[in-house]
């Protein structure tokens, strides 16, 4: 039986496990798959042909564009937001058959965990590759294949992705204003809001050429 509460849209093409839970609020699109143990939080949007494989845990008012596939292995917190044909893959080792022509099954492989913190957003197009971490507020660009972990507020884009800024909560680029013994103050243009970057994830940042 379908755990679902009041006011959930399920289209009628969508495949929704039984054994999936879903949100008050959230809404599934047309030819949605959530498979067997996903739980989808409230108020969320699950785009056409989005993929949520099983066990799958995703937190409250995310945002997934259509044809986004998110395999078992990744955590999505509240607020994420993934574009258009984001893949978020788990195995790091990818091979159909044994070394002996048999073809593998779900005890021949370890899915690696990664999480996607809150409030983060993935362009269309991103790949993340297994075991990647995607920090909070941070943003990838579109098309981006993301091979290491990314920091709190960190931009970033390219194949592979490199650090090239870091983010307000708005979205808009922050701005170096300056130097503390816990990190870089940096504020945001728009509205004014300061965010210390600590100095490990400063030192890593790429100047855009």
């Amino acid at each position: 039986m379908l755990r679902a509460r009041d006011s959930v849209t399920i289209h009628p093409s969508a495949d929704v496990s039984d054994d999936a839970e879903i949100g008050a609020g959230t809404r599934i699109w047309q030819q949605v798959q959530v498979r067997e143990g996903a739980v989808v939080g409230s108020e969320c949007i699950l785009g056409k042909g989005v993929y949520v494989d099983f066990n799958v845990r995703i937190g409250d008012r995310c945002k997934l564009q259509n044809g986004v596939s998110v395999f078992h292995g990744f955590t999505l917190e509240d607020g994420v937001f993934l574009g258009p044909g984001v893949m978020l893959l788990n195995d790091k080792n990818p091979r159909a058959i044994n070394a002996d022509g048999s073809l593998k099954s779900d005890s021949d492989w370890t899915a690696s965990e990664a999480a996607v913190r809150r409030g983060a957003a993935v362009g269309g197009g991103a790949v993340v590759l297994p075991g990647v971490n995607i920090g909070s507020f941070s943003m990838v660009g579109a098309g981006a294949v993301v091979t290491k972990d990314v920091p709190d507020h960190g931009i970033v884009f390219g194949n592979p992705a490199r650090l090239k800024g870091f983010a307000c909560v708005c979205g808009l680029q922050l701005k170096p204003l300056d130097r503390k013994p816990d990190g870089m103050l940096m504020r945001c243009p728009k509205d004014a809001t300061e965010v210390v970057i600590p100095l490990r994830d400063y030192a890593e940042l790429e100047v855009v050429r």
